[in-house]
């Protein structure tokens, strides 16, 4: 599709990358299920292709649609968000760098940083990313990326992008902004001057739970190279059919997030009102400390909600055990609401870290069901 850029974010989804096939004038993408390519020819290459680790048309059109809608010049999808943390960090670091990561980042990322990369040599420092002097006194002359997520995982802490590349570009220092939580929907961040989005594809931009992915968009063309090179060598690819699955989930990704936006709204009013819920993390409340923030560099709130009940830990997994909807589960972002209990499940790597999570905080990921079925479920959970 030409001049993509100038295109709705709706008609980039459903059309960067993915022009008619022009053998057949299949309208959708084919799924090109091949481990290799005929050549014309000793590097005679039809299309450039020769071998799907190194590339695949299917994969292409996928990466080509994740660049067009965060705005970049380059998209490199992988086989899950773990897979384009690594790539994108080991790209990044040599052994003795350091990295500032987020205080409540998302257990995977902090077990990489924490238990994998500091036996390579890597240093890490966690930070409240939402207090810009705190990440100014965490930067050493060693670092060379500043990790962000935001909203974060579980906390649903906000932090300024734009403040932050500033902060890391002075440092000499690459800016990384793990956009999964808003998608890019909601929040591009190349767009307010970070080098690097990485998403797990898995989550908004998949959107079904029916296929694990991940992906690295950026504008710097020798970054690209080094994510490309690593893609390749390592090899943490998708298979066509993942990226096939992949490209059908953008496709609705935008009345997806709005309706998500609009029932967690709901569900936060709901959760508001509740006496036995004691504190409701969401940064579309106008008391929550980044909601400014947010409502700057958001389009919306999102779909993911955090809240904490009276009765601690106990009373947290009783109601993570009592909702019919809500189904109990690890991950997030499909169509399907999803309930769990983040001290226990997707950050139990925390656990004795700085970055433990309160033993009484639930995590919702609110899907696209009837709103009001969804807060009578809670409702009976919490009874």
């Amino acid at each position: 599709m030409t001049d993509s850029g100038r295109h709705g974010f709706a008609t980039r989804a459903i059309h960067a990358g993915q022009d008619p096939d022009p053998t057949t004038g299949s309208v959708i993408v084919p799924i090109h299920a091949t481990s290799t390519y005929a050549q014309d020819g000793v590097g005679g290459l039809r299309g450039g292709f020769e071998y799907s680790r190194t590339g695949n048309p299917t994969r292409t059109a996928l990466e080509e649609c994740l660049a067009a809608l965060e705005g970049g010049r380059h998209g490199r999808a992988f086989a899950s968000g773990m897979g384009a943390t690594d790539t994108a960090l080991r790209a990044m670091c040599r052994p003795g760098d350091h990295v500032v990561i987020p205080n409540d980042a998302y257990g995977g990322t902090f077990r990489l940083i924490d238990k994998v990369l500091s036996q390579w040599g890597v240093q890490h420092t966690p930070v409240a990313l939402s207090d810009p002097d705190a990440v100014r006194a965490a930067v050493r002359p060693n670092t060379r990326v500043v990790w962000v997520e935001t909203p974060t995982n579980p906390l649903l802490n906000i932090a300024d992008i734009a403040v932050l590349a500033e902060i890391a570009r002075t440092a000499g220092a690459k800016l990384v902004v793990d956009n999964t939580f808003a998608s890019p929907y909601l929040q591009n961040p190349l767009e307010l001057g970070a080098d690097v989005v990485l998403h797990s594809t898995t989550k908004y931009v998949g959107g079904h739970s029916d296929v694990i992915g991940g992906a690295l968009v950026t504008s710097d063309t020798e970054l690209d190279a080094a994510f490309g090179f690593l893609q390749n060598g390592a090899g943490a690819v998708p298979g066509p059919f993942d990226a096939w699955l992949t490209l059908r989930g953008i496709k609705t990704l935008e009345v997806r997030m709005e309706k998500h936006s609009d029932n967690a709204e709901k569900v936060t009013e709901a959760l508001l009102r509740h006496p036995r819920v004691t504190r409701v993390l969401y940064p579309g409340l106008p008391d929550h400390p980044g909601h400014e923030v947010a409502a700057k560099q958001m389009r919306r709130f999102g779909g993911m909600i955090s809240f904490t009940v009276e009765g601690g830990e106990e009373a947290a997994l009783r109601v993570c055990s009592r909702t019919r909807l809500f189904t109990l589960a690890e991950s997030l972002g499909g169509v399907e609401s999803l309930i769990e209990h983040p001290g226990r499940m997707t950050h139990a790597s925390t656990a004795g870290s700085l970055l433990q999570v309160p033993a009484d905080l639930v995590r919702l990921s609110v899907g696209i069901e009837s709103a009001d079925d969804l807060v009578a479920d809670l409702q009976s959970a919490l009874a």
